[in-house]
């Protein structure tokens, strides 16, 4: 059996036979993509003469020369550097999508339409099957219609960041690029229900998804406090604005965290912890008093977990059933011993990366192929597709087929 963290040999994934054309670039199109390809979807990624920007967002870097933000999202995967501003790159994209399955961009709205490869005046009409999902910063119409989006901008722009950080730290950036992920998860979401209503109707449709709409879906609670209660959210650090305790605790030798869910769950807290009393306090009987007195429950529990080990103690408080962890750097949560048991620390040679969430019994994914270099497969993807010999080399002598980056 494969020691934790080693690649375990994969079959064809649940996914395999779906093909995918990727002309996203960055993070929240490759992070869908990505998902696709972990599950045996064949996934070729197009990238514009310069490449995927994201090549360059480093240190660190590779020993091919490319950054961690680029390694980090896009294993599995075949790259094509392709220019699609000659028309024979745009002939060469139109070629390659006449077996595909799935079209995913994120042109600034308007870019395909421009190039002549709208969906609904030429795509929908060329390759009735086809899923094209686009993923933009608003979409393209509307107020910020076509305008450009970035994760941190649409942070600020849904309320995300009001509600992160302290009332001293005001408005702060969550610390993962959390609009581009659940961008790239919605998109995967919206490509697979596009796929499942393209088996009843045999007709492909369009996926219109922005950071913006699925930013905003990331509000919850928040966004229904605001709706019942009209009162504008704020931030309140660790605490959850509708639980306690349900936050980060000081003990001797690390930070904690703790959750208690309902009543119950408090009580049987309170019983673990010799607390009893505090469970029958009037103060912190039910949830929504200790959520009014949560400064006194704060205080009460601190000088509880004052000269306690966090590490052991959250040990037995999960083993009592009860939610508690210390609160990890990332290298420590890499090296923990249940990430490497679940296999969320994959390595294939030199490549290091993330393992995929989503475990399924028989059709297993995960990382098969190391992320590519540029260009990696340009000519063995046109060659499998039926180009001849002879258009190849004529592709990458007028440089639409880009063999090297262009700076």
């Amino acid at each position: 059996m494969a020691q934790p963290g080693e690649r375990v040999s994969q079959g064809s994934g649940a996914l395999a036979g779906l093909r995918v054309i990727d002309l996203t670039r960055v993070l929240g199109g490759p992070y869908c993509t990505m998902l696709l390809s972990d599950h045996g979807a064949e996934v070729i990624k197009l990238e514009p003469p310069q490449g995927d920007e994201v090549r360059d967002w480093g240190p660190p870097f590779n020993a091919d020369g490319d950054a961690s933000y680029f390694v980090g999202v896009n294993r599995n995967k075949k790259s094509v550097g392709l220019d699609l501003g000659k028309p024979a790159g745009r002939e060469v994209l139109l070629r390659l999508l006449e077996d595909a399955d799935v079209l995913v961009e994120n042109f600034k709205p308007g870019s395909m339409e421009k190039w002549g490869l709208g969906y609904d005046h030429v795509l929908r009409e060329r390759f009735p099957r086809l899923i094209h999902c686009r993923v933009s910063g608003f979409g393209a119409d509307g107020p910020l219609g076509g305008f450009p989006g970035y994760d941190a901008v649409l942070q600020a722009m849904v309320g995300l960041m009001s509600i992160n950080g302290t009332e001293d730290s005001g408005a702060t950036r969550m610390g993962t690029p959390i609009v581009d992920i659940a961008t790239g998860l919605f998109s995967a979401i919206a490509i697979l229900m596009a796929l499942h209503e393209r088996e009843r109707s045999g007709q492909g449709q369009y996926c219109d998804m922005t950071l913006h709409d699925c930013g905003m879906a990331l509000l919850h609670p928040h966004a229904a406090n605001f709706f019942l209660n009209g009162k504008r959210p704020a931030a309140t650090g660790n605490p959850h604005p509708n639980l306690a305790p349900y936050s980060k605790f000081q003990t001797r030798t690390c930070e904690i965290f703790v959750a208690a869910g309902n009543d119950p769950a408090f009580q049987k807290f309170c019983a673990f912890l010799g607390l009893e009393a505090m469970a029958r306090d009037p103060r912190f009987a039910t949830n929504g008093a200790r959520v009014v007195n949560k400064p006194a429950l704060t205080e009460a529990l601190n000088a509880r977990f004052a000269d306690e080990d966090g590490h052991e103690l959250t040990r037995r408080m999960l083993a009592a059933g009860l939610p508690a962890g210390p609160v990890l750097n990332v290298d420590e949560a890499m090296a923990a011993a249940h990430t490497l048991h679940r296999k969320m620390v994959t390595d294939i040679g030199d490549f290091r990366g993330l393992g995929t969430p989503i475990k399924l019994s028989r059709t297993p994914g995960g990382a098969r192929t190391k992320p590519p270099r540029f260009n990696e497969h340009g000519a063995s993807v046109l060659r499998a597709r039926g180009f001849s010999e002879a258009e190849i080399e004529a592709l990458a002598r007028d440089g639409v087929l880009v063999e090297a980056r262009r700076r």
